[in-house]
């Protein structure tokens, strides 16, 4: 039996989950065990950091030849490339089940096709230029005095890490609705243990320490409703959640961390 206590296994744990959230590749795990990949949800939250620096250094880069708005577009172009446009497919693939269906077993089946709808289509152009809108925003905002970081910086660390976090943990207390013997991320949907889900919650403090304290009380009361709100939604629509609503809650919270960075820094 593999030793699946220790440092090398939490190494191994943090790989798988960056290889099944992002296009970094990573080598085969020897002896890898299915329900390794729910254990590997407890650093989804630092994945989100890392995808997090990578549009922030992009950002900053890109901001030293180039407008404002054309840096953005380039960190968001880079995040996407890092993660394959993994949660903005659940995001399409989310409106048109909602969008075009009636009954829960017609959502599910018009989420599982692969090709994108006028629902979808519409969700993921909104989401995009709100998103662009945002960070062009962000950018053009003074200097945080305190770190002397730029706004959009911290910003993309908090989006990123924090939104991911909000997103799985859904499945520490929800229900997975489509068949699991067939879905390809089964290990993932059973829920999570108390390690995972502390763990997870704890990487999210991670960009929190970069924030005023009121700004990251802030940041935590809009997400805590948020989640009741999307657990709600949710529910109602399909009474739980699949891989793609993950995918939108992502987005969703990304943009909500946004308008609360926008709103305490200009209000």
């Amino acid at each position: 039996m593999s030793n699946e206590t220790g440092l090398r296994h939490q190494w191994r744990l943090w790989c798988i989950a960056l290889g099944f959230f992002t296009r970094v590749p990573i080598k085969d795990i020897p002896d890898f065990k299915q329900h390794w990949l729910n254990q590997a949800s407890r650093y989804y939250g630092v994945v989100g950091l890392f995808v997090g620096i990578v549009a922030a250094l992009t950002w900053q880069v890109s901001s030293l030849l180039w407008p404002v708005s054309i840096a953005v577009i380039l960190s968001m172009i880079a995040s996407a490339l890092l993660t394959g446009g993994f949660h903005e497919d659940g995001l399409a693939d989310t409106w048109d089940g909602f969008g075009g269906g009636w009954t829960v077993e017609q959502k599910l089946t018009i989420m599982k096709d692969s090709r994108l709808g006028t629902y979808g289509a519409l969700a993921l152009i909104f989401a995009i230029l709100l998103k662009f809108q945002l960070l062009v925003s962000l950018a053009q905002l003074p200097v945080e005095p305190i770190l002397g970081l730029n706004i959009i910086i911290i910003a993309l660390l908090s989006g990123h890490c924090l939104s991911r976090v909000m997103a799985v943990s859904l499945i520490f207390n929800q229900t997975y609705v489509r068949d699991i013997d067939s879905s390809k991320v089964k290990p993932m949907t059973e829920q999570q243990s108390p390690t995972e889900i502390i763990i997870l919650l704890l990487s999210g403090l991670l960009p929190l320490t970069l924030l005023p304290l009121t700004l990251s009380l802030s940041l935590i009361a809009v997400l805590i409703v948020s989640r009741c709100l999307i657990v709600m939604w949710y529910n109602k629509q399909l009474g739980g959640y699949t891989g793609d609503l993950l995918g939108q809650a992502q987005q969703i919270s990304e943009l909500i961390i946004y308008l609360t960075f926008l709103t305490y820094f200009t209000h």
